[in-house]
Parts: C-alpha cells; sequence; structure tokens
C-alpha cells in the first residue's frame, strides 16, 4: 500500500476530508473526530481503534501494525506499517476507525 493509495481509500468514506495535522494529514469525518493519520515521510498510519480491535489488527504482524508508544496507544490509536499492509486489511481497518468515529458523536 502506498501514501497515495491510503489518501484514496481515507477519502472515500461518506463525509470525509483530509486537513494538515502537524506534520501528518489528518482524515475526519466533517463536523466530527479524526479517525486517521497519515505520515508520508515514514510511510505510517495511526488509526483511531478500540483497545479490542488494536489487539485483533495487531495480530497480522507487530512489524506491521502496532499500538501507538504513548498514552495514544493505550486509548486505541495504531500505527499500520502501509508498504507491509494489503489494501483489503488497511480497507478494513479504516472502516472500522471512521465507524468508531461516527459510534462516539451520537
Amino acid at each position: 500500500m502506498t501514501t497515495h493509495e491510503f489518501k484514496s481509500l481515507a477519502l472515500s468514506f461518506p463525509g470525509s476530508e483530509a486537513n494538515p495535522h502537524f506534520d501528518r494529514t489528518a482524515f475526519k469525518v466533517t463536523g466530527k473526530r479524526i479517525f486517521a493519520t497519515l505520515h508520508e515521510e515514514s510511510g505510517t498510519a495511526n488509526l483511531k481503534l478500540t483497545p479490542a480491535d488494536q489487539s485483533t489488527f495487531s495480530e497480522f504482524g507487530k512489524d506491521a501494525v502496532y499500538p501507538v508508544p504513548n498514552k495514544w496507544g493505550l486509548q486505541g490509536w495504531t500505527t499500520f506499517a502501509l508498504k507491509k499492509i494489503p489494501q483489503e486489511l488497511m480497507l478494513d481497518a479504516l472502516d472500522t476507525a471512521y465507524k468508531e468515529v461516527l459510534k462516539k458523536k451520537k
């Protein structure tokens, strides 16, 4: 998966938009919270998952999917090394993060 492919997938969700966020690009649902960020330089994306979903996706491989190494990681933020991730897995993870953000604002 490339960063370009990731951007296309993240923006394919209804109401999603991309905005600068520190040294990353943040993807959020209009009027809602961020569900993913992309760090193009490192080729990684961070997704907002539940801790349970984080554990499930991390089973793909510890060098490809792993908790962000700080308090954000304890909250479910999960790093995906894009070059090691198949598109189907990334789409599933993005869908999970997107739906979680929609659910939180209801």
